[in-house]
Formats: C-alpha cells, structure tokens, sequence
C-alpha cells in the first residue's frame, strides 16, 4: 500500500531539489536539499505577511534553486490526528501549489521543532540565536525525514 508522502512525492521524479517548509502562524521554515537529495540544508526562517508576498519569496529561493517540488511539514496531533493546525497547512500548501506550480508532499512533522530544540541546545546554542534558526532547522528535520524515505524506496 502507497502512503500519501509516496504518492505526491511521484510528482518530484527521481532528481532535483527539494525546498523543505515548517509553516507556522508567524514564520516559515526554510531547508532545502540539491539535487542528489542527500542532506537538507537549513535556508531561513520567513517572518509571515501575507500570502502573496511569502510565496514570492518562496519562489525566488525555489528558482535560485531549480526546486522540483516542496515537502511540507504536516503538524499531526500526537495520536495521528488531523487538527485544525494540519487543516491550514493542507490549505496553505495547496495556494502554493498554485502560486509556485510546483508539486507538494507531506510529511510528519510532529516532534521536528522538540527534537531540533534539542540538538540546539547539546551543541550549546544560545536561546537568541535557536529563536533565530529553530524553524528552518525543523524545516531541515522535516526534509531529511522525507529524503532519506525517498532513498530508502528507490533502493527497492
């Protein structure tokens, strides 16, 4: 059986680079990965204005890029759940799908920005400096979960 990651991510073909996105109500999280998709790179932390004007921003670092397609953190309730946070990724992502045309992906993002916390504060980050970089070091989590499962199916 196909999961939804493995369907949308079809669309990505078997090379190019991915943008990765951890969308909050304030920021985006920005990763991205060449095209080999070996290691998600943190980009920068979008602060939120309006839709339009994020999506440009996310264009210009997409075609910088020569992105094939975008990995979306999926913020599911810790029992799997779809809440109302998933619900507006869901709509986020799909006026990006329009605006960028490109095609999108989920992933599971639940514990990304706990456990980059984490590793922030064992490599002895300071608090200002892990508010500056903790989502797209989430969006980073997000996306080299996401590439490694693309590996992993392309292996078989």
């Amino acid at each position: 059986m196909t999961s939804e990651f493995e369907q949308a991510a079809e669309a990505f073909g078997s090379s190019g680079a991915l943008l990765g996105l951890d969308l909050g109500d304030k920021t985006i999280g920005v990763a991205s990965c060449g095209p080999e998709r070996t290691v998600a790179t943190p980009v920068e932390t979008i602060r939120r204005t309006k839709l339009t004007q994020d999506a440009e921003r996310l264009r210009d670092l997409a075609e910088a890029r020569q992105v094939v397609g975008l990995v979306i953190g999926l913020p599911l309730n810790m029992n799997g759940d779809e809440g109302p946070r998933a619900q507006s990724a869901r709509s986020i992502a799909g006026h990006l799908r329009r605006l960028l045309g490109l095609p999108t992906a989920f992933w599971d993002e639940r514990m990304s920005t706990i456990a980059m916390e984490r590793d922030l504060i064992a490599l002895d980050v300071s608090r200002a400096r892990r508010r500056e970089t903790i989502d797209q070091s989430a969006a980073a989590f997000i996306l080299q979960g996401a590439i490694d499962r693309l590996r992993r199916l392309a292996d078989h």
